[in-house]
């Protein structure tokens, strides 16, 4: 058995053949799908945040918002950039979302991806210590584990002797509080190193479609290594929790005229390498296939083998109902030949 969810990039686009013209359409859109997706079955909805670019950037109110109209899928990120982020007030925010939630918040963070602009975070009046000789990646591990320490709930703000309202005794925290959230944040992890570093401070692992290259391995490879390098360390920190460990990929499974229009051309049958901050990467392949072909592909993925949780990337400019129709080709006619369902 393995958790099944979609990830959104949330774009969205003028362009002729775009069913989500503004960011009106990719919220509302957002929202409906993981109606859809819950519908259908799928364990979680996940969503990317860019800042400074035409796609979702503030998540914790579509994160409330998915909350409220649901009642049992996952309701996550891929990931949040920490560079840009109070982390106190992320407290707040993720608090309150999670509790509208009811406890379904699954917040994958990281350092994050190549932007829009130049020093995007600069902008948010963030930036890394330079008298400490604090470099980017460094920068946003700080204001992850300032996040991580306050979702704790331990009181550490001295109270005002004459407050507005009554004070409960003691050092005061940050309100509100959601209980059990800190079990369920995600390091989106790029290099085996990061990777043991987020099993250390007991979160989650969140492993995508790229990863630095660290041995000239074929990608899956490469990311199953990581995974276990993850659980090891994970091991050696004692925690008491089983950890979750998720990774991403394009997986369409062709049906029918449509699908074989979108997707039938191919083109990503195979790793590829790019340059992501100075530094060598490879990216995953992408999936797509008729269904009996795709499962016997997926089977040599072992990476996705290693996973408890697989996150699949939607198109999400095709609109609501043939995103759903993507979801529900894996569900009906992928996930149980692998033994996923």
């Amino acid at each position: 058995m393995k958790k099944l969810g979609f990830l959104s990039f949330g774009h969205w686009s003028t362009q002729n053949g775009s069913a989500v013209k503004n960011a009106s359409d990719v919220l509302l859109q957002s929202i409906d799908l993981a109606v859809a997706a819950e519908e259908l079955g799928l364990d979680g909805a996940y969503f990317r945040v860019h800042h400074f670019a035409r796609q979702l950037a503030s998540p914790f109110p579509l994160l409330a918002a998915v909350g409220a109209r649901t009642s049992t899928i996952e309701i996550g990120t891929g990931v949040i950039d920490m560079r840009y982020e109070n982390p106190l007030y992320m407290v707040e925010d993720s608090g309150a979302a999670d509790l509208i939630a009811g406890g379904r918040l699954q917040l994958g963070i990281s350092r994050g991806s190549p932007e829009q602009v130049i020093d995007g975070w600069r902008h948010f009046g963030y930036g890394p210590d330079k008298e400490a000789g604090e470099d980017e990646a460094a920068f946003a591990r700080r204001h992850a584990e300032i996040y991580l320490a306050h979702l704790e709930g331990k009181g550490f703000a001295e109270p005002n002797p004459q407050p507005m309202f009554p004070n409960p005794p003691g050092l005061l925290r940050l309100e509100p509080h959601a209980s059990g959230l800190r079990d369920r944040i995600w390091w989106g992890a790029a290099s085996n190193a990061t990777a043991e570093w987020a099993a250390q401070l007991g979160m989650n692992l969140q492993s995508s479609t790229l990863k630095v290259d660290e041995t000239g391995e074929p990608f899956h490879v490469q990311q199953a290594k990581q995974i276990r390098a993850y659980r090891a360390a994970w091991k050696a920190a004692g925690h008491t929790r089983q950890p979750r460990v998720s990774v991403s990929r394009s997986i369409f499974g062709i049906v029918n005229d449509q699908d074989r229009m979108y997707f039938g051309q191919g083109g990503k049958e195979s790793d590829s390498i790019g340059i992501i901050h100075d530094t060598r990467a490879v990216f995953g392949r992408g999936y797509a296939d008729e269904p009996d072909r795709l499962i016997e592909q997926l089977k040599a993925d072992e990476a996705i083998a290693e996973a408890d949780t697989l996150l699949l990337t939607v198109p999400n400019t095709l609109g609501v109902d043939y995103n759903a129709h993507v979801i529900g080709t894996i569900l009906t006619h992928v996930a149980p030949g692998l033994g996923w369902r």
